[in-house]
């Protein structure tokens, strides 16, 4: 199914998120965000920035959209959501995302699963990819400072992450004893509130919806009995459950 929507866009670069660690107890969905791009061969790879616990450090990583899509914490459901850009605004993002010295320089030496939005200490991929988002469109030439730019361009078009609700000075405390979870980069205000900035891809999906309003979105999931594929911006409801005009594709006739 993610092939065949994505077979049915003419663009050679779309938005990819999955879920990935369960994360409901803070309300998130999605966990991981990659930029998928089509080859002049017609395949498809999504690039993303993850953390190779073998170095110890970020990586940028092409994978293919089976191993992609299914990086989830949970093989029984899974979500996958999609945004189409407009013709427009694909040229410069798919230049963009194969432009390895800029993109090298946007990566940041310290990952953070947590690192505040505008913090350049630290990064988890979401950061990465909106960073990368910012080069694109503003058509930012490479340099070292190349991430510092690209905030301060996000800041100006008003890219403010929803706040993560930690909800309890335990889970706060996590960050003591978990060594991908850090506080000190984020402001002082936030850490007394609980409400962290984050770059999720809830958020970058509001941010490219509100800068490119002709963008398209599509969710796609499954549970162990089929795959649902629901068009438009408004979500699937937990658990899968299909509304009434989406596309139900039961297990058993999916050869």
């Amino acid at each position: 199914m993610l092939r065949e929507e994505l077979s049915a866009g003419d663009g050679s670069v779309v938005l990819i998120s999955r879920s990935g660690l369960n994360l409901a107890r803070f309300g998130i969905r999605y966990s991981h965000a990659a930029l998928a791009w089509r080859s002049d061969e017609g395949m498809w790879s999504a690039r993303q920035l993850y953390y190779s616990c073998d170095e110890r450090r970020p990586r940028i990583f092409d994978q293919g959209l089976a191993g992609f899509a299914m990086g989830t914490d949970d093989p029984a459901l899974g979500y996958v959501s999609l945004v189409r850009l407009p013709a427009a605004a694909i040229a410069s993002v798919h230049e963009a995302v194969l432009d390895t010295p800029r993109v090298l320089h946007l990566l940041a030496g310290q990952y953070s699963a947590n690192a505040y939005a505008y913090g350049l200490e630290y990064q988890n991929c979401n950061q990465w990819l909106v960073e990368l988002l910012a080069v694109a469109w503003a058509g930012m030439e490479d340099s070292t400072d190349l991430r510092a730019r690209a905030q301060n361009w996000l800041r100006t078009q008003n890219y403010a992450p929803e706040p993560v609700d930690a909800g309890s000075r335990w889970l706060m405390l996590a960050s003591l004893f978990v060594p991908l979870l850090h506080l000190d980069d984020h402001p002082a205000a936030q850490r007394e509130a609980m409400k962290l900035e984050i770059s999720l891809p809830t958020s970058i999906e509001s941010f490219v919806r509100q800068r490119l309003p002709a963008s398209e979105r599509i969710e796609i999931c499954h549970d162990d009995k089929q795959v649902v594929v629901h068009h438009g911006w408004t979500t699937v409801a937990d658990g899968c459950r299909p509304a009434a005009d989406d596309r139900i594709i039961p297990f058993e006739s999916i050869e």
